[in-house]
């Protein structure tokens, strides 16, 4: 269980970073795309707000689990960045593929060969997500070992 927390607090902080990051480099300071293009530029400006709004639940959500696995003592620092590994690369796989391709909402870039682009974001996706696999078979390796090391205190009994 207090794994589970950590690594759900790590994936959600992880999603609200990657998508953080993907609205304000992608849509407002290189202007390649919108959360939604298939309309006018003012609903674009409309997505791309209630995308950074939904961005920022997600990194309070995982910032406010963050908060409280670590007051309960419960923090498992290698499960929590493999779960912000898998939060990061978790959203850009899907924004890559699912609403880049699938839905066809936006690409990565307009008018130039997307398939460096994708190649590039879908690659370092599969990247993040094995990093934050890895991350957690070793948190989980760790536990292991470290649980069944642990030994019962003996109680000694003193005579008179």
């Amino acid at each position: 269980m207090k794994r589970t927390r950590t690594v759900i607090s790590g994936v959600l902080t992880g999603i609200g970073t990657a998508a953080f990051i993907d609205e304000t480099v992608f849509h407002q300071l290189l202007h390649w795309h919108h959360f939604y293009d298939k309309s006018t530029t003012d609903v674009g400006l409309v997505s791309d707000g209630l995308f950074h709004a939904g961005s920022w639940l997600a990194m309070v959500a995982g910032l406010v689990l963050y908060a409280d696995v670590r007051r309960r003592g419960t923090l498992v620092p290698r499960a929590w960045w493999g779960g912000l590994c898998l939060g990061l690369g978790g959203f850009q796989l899907y924004d890559g593929t699912f609403q880049h391709k699938g839905l066809g909402i936006h690409q990565i870039r307009y008018g130039v060969d997307l398939a460096p682009y994708d190649w590039t974001w879908n690659g370092i996706a599969v990247l993040l997500l094995a990093a934050g696999a890895l991350l957690l078979v070793r948190a989980s390796r760790a536990t292991a070992r470290t649980t069944s090391s642990y030994t019962a205190p003996t109680t000694t009994s003193r005579s008179r």
